[in-house]
């Protein structure tokens, strides 16, 4: 393929995008768009309305995220950030071609869909649709191991044995970062809670990135204020615009002990760990050892203070050895979806699964 390669990680929460090669993305924003009513048509409507991305300050009531869980759900929404992204990197790379990847969701309909959108039009000279979790296997230089992606709507857990997939083995939680902030919105602004307020937002927010965090033991996190871990804010407050201060409730702080107690925060389970524990015991009993000494966390959540310890030690309590289970984390894990389709953009191994142009107009002509 050419020496550059477009990439699109375009996840329930975030897009991440840039040119093959690099170690991280240059683009990564929220996956949102709003729809501002234009003169001619001030209602809801679809008609005229004026489309754009992130949130519009004088208009916050009206963005909302095309894709949910994995799955879109306004791909009018999807065309117009990939539409940005394109003509962003195109000004200096008019013909490159374009790696997406995509969901273990969607369906061979939204392929389809996705196909219309890069080659009729924004017309895109090739494209390759990439598996998630197989680029985040890439990414750790592995080929066997056990991918735990958690991300914003989705955690996914899926072993791997050569670079394949282990049939029915995979799990999948439908609670992820997205239940972590609804939880947050919740407890902290209660009957007041409106999560297109932009302040409300930015609260939520600047509280999972500063002051959460994922204790070794919940009780005694509760009971004793247990140090906190390295990377926390050990401040246990956030400021309101009238600059007074509001002292966090213990459980706020450990708000991401939900993906390992969920029934505490009144969510179904099973929890992250138990989610590993049970795609692992679905495996060849063969193969169980050497997946266990390579299990990968990635995602924006296993990035909270704490998370991987805890993950590691709830898999070794009661199942695995601690000297043969072993936790992979890189530093750039949140990311770890688009570096993989970085490195596969330009692996010869790949080059059947593009699909050209003309191989498209080809296939709809029959």
């Amino acid at each position: 393929m050419a020496s550059r390669t477009i990439i699109i990680d375009h996840g329930s929460g975030f897009l991440k995008a840039g040119l093959s090669g690099w170690n991280e993305p240059q683009m990564i924003f929220p996956s949102i768009v709003n729809y501002v009513p234009c003169r001619e048509n001030p209602g809801p409507s679809y008609a005229r309305r004026r489309v754009g991305l992130g949130i519009d300050i004088c208009h916050p009531d009206t963005f909302s995220y095309p894709i949910e869980r994995g799955r879109v759900l306004n791909w009018e929404g999807v065309e117009h950030i990939w539409s940005f992204v394109l003509e962003k990197h195109r000004q200096e790379h008019e013909d490159s071609p374009v790696m997406v990847t995509e969901s273990p969701l969607r369906e061979p309909v939204d392929r389809q869909k996705t196909l219309e959108i890069m080659f009729e039009l924004l017309k895109v000279p090739s494209i390759l649709l990439a598996d998630q979790l197989e680029m985040s296997l890439y990414a750790s230089g592995l080929l066997t191991g056990v991918v735990v992606d958690s991300g914003y709507g989705l955690t996914r857990v899926q072993p791997f044995h050569l670079g394949r997939p282990l049939p029915s083995c995979g799990k999948m939680l439908e609670f992820a970062g997205q239940d972590l902030s609804a939880y947050l919105f919740k407890s902290l602004f209660k009957e007041d809670c409106n999560r297109h307020n932009v302040f409300q937002l930015e609260t939520v927010t600047a509280t999972q990135m500063n002051k959460c965090y994922v204790p070794e033991n919940l009780g005694e996190a509760l009971d004793s204020r247990q140090s906190l871990p390295s990377g926390s804010d050990d401040s246990n407050t956030y400021v309101l615009p009238d600059g007074t201060p509001v002292e966090l409730a213990p459980l706020q702080r450990v708000a991401p002990e939900m993906f390992f107690s969920p029934q505490v925060f009144d969510l179904q389970g099973p929890s992250i760990p138990q989610a590993v524990i049970d795609s692992l015991e679905s495996c060849e009993t063969s193969l169980r050892p050497l997946l266990v000494s390579h299990v990968m966390a990635c995602g924006g959540n296993t990035l909270y203070p704490g998370f991987t310890k805890r993950l590691h030690k709830e898999l070794t309590e009661d199942h695995f050895s601690p000297t043969t289970a072993t936790m992979w984390v890189g530093s750039n894990r949140n990311f770890s979806v688009w570096l993989g389709a970085s490195v596969v953009a330009h692996l010869s191994t790949y080059r059947s699964e593009w699909v050209t142009k003309e191989e498209y107009d080809e296939s709809m002509r029959l």
